[in-house]
């Protein structure tokens, strides 16, 4: 009996997350934006992606909308709309860094929405807008520590319309790695469910300046 409790409470703590999902069947939004300078650091380099070259001024990158439930998450979702062009994919790259970016976040969360490839790309890049970066991060001349609460405090005063359940942030090797932001189908701030706030508690946690 105990031990098939202990696996009932691992079930329920794991985020669900599934794969080939009704595309255009999901409950809000995560708007996921992730900070260049610092995925370079732990992954772009060793690619020697594009985005890291020097003078390219990438900050808050958009890494994907992505469709979500209450309780996980849909991807790779069946869907009859065409996928993006070469063309489609590359006018992106302003905002995700590069085309390829906005390629596979369309495979994997795109399909889900239910939208056909230039509206969901469109409605991305509304989405994007919608949110106010903190200008002070991009004024960084030298990488410096610092709580990564300090980070969704700069997005809160920032946006005030946003609350404090409805964004969290990661950290991935000690460095401060996304802001993500819960909003409705119709781009509004909703509260996260509990399986995407997932908050870095670092005291410490690094922050490289802009390129």
């Amino acid at each position: 009996m105990l031990r098939t409790l202990a696996l009932i409470a691992v079930i329920l703590s794991t985020p669900l997350r599934a794969e080939g999902e009704r595309s255009g069947a999901f409950d809000y939004y995560v708007l996921a934006l992730s900070w260049s300078p610092n995925w370079c650091r732990l992954e772009g380099d060793a690619r020697q992606s594009d985005q890291c070259k020097p003078g390219t001024g990438f900050g808050w990158i958009l890494h994907g909308l992505w469709p979500q439930y209450h309780q996980g998450w849909p991807s790779y979702c069946p869907t009859a709309k065409a996928p993006p062009s070469r063309r489609m994919t590359a006018d992106m790259a302003d905002i995700m860094g590069t085309s390829g970016l906005a390629w596979h976040q369309w495979k994997k969360h795109g399909t889900c929405a239910g939208l056909s490839t230039e509206a969901y790309f469109d409605l991305s890049r509304e989405a994007y807008a919608r949110v106010t970066r903190p200008e002070v991060l991009r004024k960084l001349k030298d990488p410096v520590t610092l709580p990564a609460s300090l980070i969704e405090e700069a997005f809160l005063a920032e946006n005030p319309e946003l609350e404090p359940d409805g964004i969290t942030i990661t950290c991935k090797q000690g460095l401060i790695q996304e802001a993500r932001i819960c909003l409705s189908k119709s781009l509004e701030p909703v509260p996260c469910g509990r399986d995407v706030v997932k908050d870095c508690r670092q005291t410490d946690a690094g922050f490289a300046p802009i390129r």
